[in-house]
C-alpha cells in the first residue's frame, strides 16, 4: 500500500494528527493566525478572531478569509490552486536576493520573476492538460 509518505512511523502520523487537533482548535487557530498574519486554518478561528474585535483593530485582514467565500463556489474559487508554488516562491526569493545584494535593481527583479515564473507556469499548464 503507498501511504504517500515512505519510511513514516505510526509515531509520526500520531504527531502529525496531533498537530492538527491541536491547531484545530479555534482558540489556537485565532492565535496563530493573529500573531502570524497567517489565514485561519478554521472557520472557528475566525470566527473568534471576530468575537475578539481582532478585524476592527486591524481593518483589511479578515478579506483573505471573506474574499474567496463571497459568490457561488465554482471550479475555480474553491481554493489556492497554483501548480509548483514552491517553485515559484523560490524564484521570487532568488530575484529579490540579486536586489537585496545590489546585483538588479527592484523592477528587474520583478520582471525576473515574472519572466521565470511564467515559465514555470505554461510547465505546469502543459503537464495537467486533459
Amino acid at each position: 500500500m503507498d501511504d504517500g509518505a515512505p519510511g513514516r512511523t505510526p509515531d509520526e502520523f500520531k504527531a502529525v494528527a496531533t498537530f492538527l487537533q491541536f491547531i484545530g482548535r479555534p482558540e489556537n487557530d485565532a492565535y496563530w493566525h493573529q500573531h502570524t498574519g497567517y489565514v485561519p486554518v478554521t472557520f472557528g478561528g475566525f470566527t473568534l478572531s471576530q468575537q475578539q474585535g481582532f478585524y476592527e483593530r486591524n481593518v483589511g485582514a479578515d478579506l483573505p478569509v471573506k474574499q474567496p467565500a463571497r459568490g457561488s463556489v465554482t471550479a475555480n474559487s474553491k481554493g489556492l490552486r497554483l501548480g509548483r508554488i514552491v517553485e515559484i516562491r523560490n524564484i521570487i526569493y532568488e530575484e529579490m536576493e540579486k536586489a537585496f545584494q545590489g546585483g538588479q535593481s527592484a523592477q528587474q527583479a520583478m520582471d525576473g520573476a515574472v519572466t521565470r515564473g511564467n515559465k514555470v507556469l505554461r510547465e505546469f499548464e502543459k503537464s495537467v492538460k486533459t
